[in-house]
């Protein structure tokens, strides 16, 4: 199997996308636990893996949030109170552990040049195309974020990570990062409702201690997977776009957003994430 890696850039050379889609993601506050330990995990807004704000578990705005440990047997729902800043959550099982949001859809009203800004610097540009060609002073987009984060209790027993979860647009890990060693191969799948997406746009982001951002620009293959290495410690984001003509007269664009973050240390060990990593002081 032929791989192919993009360049890595550091972050001061992404001024130019600073307009694309924000970022929802799911950080908890250490990727590293032991089994009866409570999970810390902030839902935060983000550009370029920067943490831009809080967003809490409101459940009102939440259509599914489950914790996986093992098979798929082995998962249950997650009802978060209303208004809560962070979830915590005990982790009784050994082994990885998954836990996954989809927020429900929410339309939005934006602005033609920054619109077409969003487009070009995302790559969809049969979109941006179509949107020069028309009269529209703004554009109506409907999204819908799929979150992801992986963590590990005392094991790096695989459990079914590599499975999917139905999320509609979901990126799914075929590797496990946290039994990793510096250089090894990653695979991950792109799908949509289920099936391979060939040519979808992958970010790969890497923050290390410090919070300094590298980031790896990638496109999945034509079995809808991409490919990348465990290259530095740190914690990795992966986040994807799917966009399409919406089929109603509610919004111009139905967009679906996905983001998945796994750590990698070579020890198995490392601090407090969400606060030597840049996120913020809350705890």
């Amino acid at each position: 199997m032929k791989y192919i890696y993009a360049t890595f850039f550091s972050l001061f050379v992404l001024i130019s996308l600073q307009s694309m889609a924000q970022d929802n993601v799911l950080v908890p506050e250490n990727f590293y636990l032991h089994k009866g330990g409570t999970l810390v995990l902030h839902q935060i807004s983000a550009n370029q893996f920067l943490k831009q704000d809080e967003l809490g578990f409101d459940p009102s705005k939440l259509e599914k949030f489950i914790l996986r440990f093992g098979s798929g047997k082995n998962a249950y729902n997650v009802s978060p109170r209303s208004g809560d800043t962070v979830e915590r959550m005990p982790l009784a099982k050994e082994g990885l552990n998954l836990i996954a949001i989809t927020r429900k859809p929410v339309i939005d009203d934006v602005d033609r040049d920054d619109f077409l800004k969003i487009l070009e610097d995302e790559g969809l540009t049969q979109f941006a195309e179509k949107a020069k060609n028309g009269s529209k002073d703004s554009f109506r987009e409907r999204y819908t974020w799929s979150l992801k984060t992986l963590v590990e209790v005392d094991k790096h027993s695989a459990n079914d990570f590599d499975k999917s979860i139905d999320q509609e647009y979901e990126i799914t890990l075929k590797d496990n990062p946290y039994k990793g060693n510096y250089g090894d191969d990653i695979i991950a799948l792109v799908t949509f409702r289920g099936t391979p997406i060939a040519g979808a746009g992958v970010f790969l982001y890497i923050k290390s201690l410090g919070g300094n951002v590298v980031v790896q620009k990638l496109a999945t293959d034509k079995t809808g997977q991409i490919y990348f290495k465990l290259s530095r410690e740190g914690i990795y984001m992966l986040r994807s776009l799917h966009m399409e003509t919406s089929k109603d007269k509610s919004a111009d664009f139905d967009t679906w957003l996905s983001s998945f973050t796994f750590a990698f240390n070579s020890n198995n060990d490392m601090p407090n994430t969400y606060k030597e990593f840049g996120f913020g002081n809350k705890h």
